[in-house]
């Protein structure tokens, strides 16, 4: 059974830690240590441009740690072996991932492993002929991409989207507009998913890989979140010619890879909260040494240590849930087309665990920083923010709940 196995980092897991703490101190503090001397800020406050956007110094500095954590084979644990990655389970990224963000914290060494720019789950579905235009330069650091999904009036309820495509000949022809899109400003390719068949339910949708600068495609305002990065953006498709090739999978696949990759994100929630998590107890514990109240440390009042024990709590139950259900996924294959009717609770299940446990860890690290952790931009208050920002995107904790729901009837 998936609850009897092993949970602990593999082998490889170990030997990938161990070589990307080296890759922080020798490639990813220098850079660090340079961006600082330019005054814009840093990758988690940068600088923005007079369109809002991240300035592209700040841009550039990630994209280059991005590059060289691909030369150094960091880039892609998650990547299946099949098209030149790790191949590494879901256990294994969670162990991978937890690593990242504990020890990067909120630095460029978050950038070393591919996040929402770079190879996921769907794009792996790609042509041979896009393969080698899109996803092999994706997995070097060479292009970054951007998962276009989303519309103005269209979230969750993904088969409502309008923007379509339409055949002309063996090629496609795009319209419409998509928005909220991550990486929107800077992307060099777009994975666009469209309405190909109206009415078709599911099979309705199909995933187009589209040049950001092929005719017709414009990238339209900053949307400035609450995350203050300069990252979120508009899309316009205005008759854009999409080649066959550049069809991910078959056409009608489109929801099922859209889910792949949103799915993606949900599973990675384990990894990063648990990572975060555990950074921001190291530094409330730090804090509550050091801070003095009454001549005596903060550490020593019973209210403090109840954050303390509420936080270790939170983050302890939600790293053993998630880790008990990416072994379960393992099993029945976390990106399947189609996926096994179990797979969709348990990875609603990490989401929604993640993102609340996170939320009161975040909210009670704060808490123990007191005025300081007010401080704009600090560590504490921007998690504080990223944490209140998890429970929306890759679908709200309360559509999380439904899906559970759903899998606990469908029993």
């Amino acid at each position: 059974m998936a609850g009897e196995r092993a949970l602990g980092p593999s082998e490889r897991v170990q030997d990938y830690t161990a070589r990307f703490g080296r890759f922080l101190a020798e490639q990813v503090e220098p850079l660090e240590a340079e961006l600082a001397t330019k005054g814009l800020g840093t990758v988690w406050a940068p600088a923005l441009d007079d369109a809002g956007r991240m300035h592209r110094d700040v841009w550039e500095t990630r994209r280059e740690v991005q590059r060289r954590s691909a030369a150094a084979g960091l880039y892609n644990p998650h990547v299946s072996a099949d098209v030149g990655g790790g191949g590494f389970t879901r256990v294994e990224m969670q162990h991978v991932e937890e690593y990242v963000y504990r020890t990067a914290g909120l630095g460029l060494g978050l950038c070393g492993l591919a996040w929402t720019e770079g190879a996921n789950p769907a794009i792996e579905h790609c042509s041979d002929a896009a393969r080698g235009r899109y996803l092999d330069p994706l997995m070097a650091g060479e292009i970054s991409a951007a998962f276009a999904n989303t519309e103005t009036s269209v979230g969750t309820d993904v088969l409502a989207m309008e923007t379509s495509a339409r055949r002309d000949g063996s090629d496609w022809i795009l319209d419409g507009n998509k928005a909220w899109i991550t990486n929107a400003h800077f992307a060099d390719v777009l994975q666009v998913v469209a309405v190909t068949e109206p009415g078709a339910g599911t099979r309705s949708l199909t995933m187009f890989l589209v040049d950001a600068d092929a005719p017709g495609v414009t990238r339209g305002r900053d949307i400035p979140t609450m995350l203050g990065d300069g990252l979120t953006g508009e899309l316009g498709f205005d008759g854009v010619r999409v080649p066959a090739e550049n069809v991910v999978r078959e056409v009608g696949d489109g929801f099922a890879l859209a889910m792949s990759w949103i799915n993606w994100r949900r599973l990675c929630r384990g990894g990063m909260c648990a990572g975060w998590g555990y950074w921001l107890l190291d530094r409330a514990l730090d804090r509550a040494r050091t801070r003095q109240s009454g001549g005596r440390p903060i550490a020593d009042l019973q209210a403090v240590q109840h954050l303390l024990a509420d936080i270790d709590a939170d983050i302890y139950a939600a790293r053993s849930a998630s880790l008990l259900a990416q072994a379960e996924l393992d099993e029945l294959g976390p990106y399947a087309i189609p996926l096994h009717h179990d797979a969709p609770r348990l990875i609603s299940l990490i989401k929604v665990i993640n993102d609340e446990a996170f939320f009161r860890v975040a909210d009670n690290a704060l808490q123990v920083h007191g005025g300081t952790g007010l401080l704009q931009n600090s560590p504490e208050e921007k998690l504080f923010r990223v944490a209140r920002n998890l429970k929306i995107p890759a679908g709200t904790v309360e559509i999380q709940r439904n899906a559970i729901a759903r899998g606990l009837l469908r029993r």
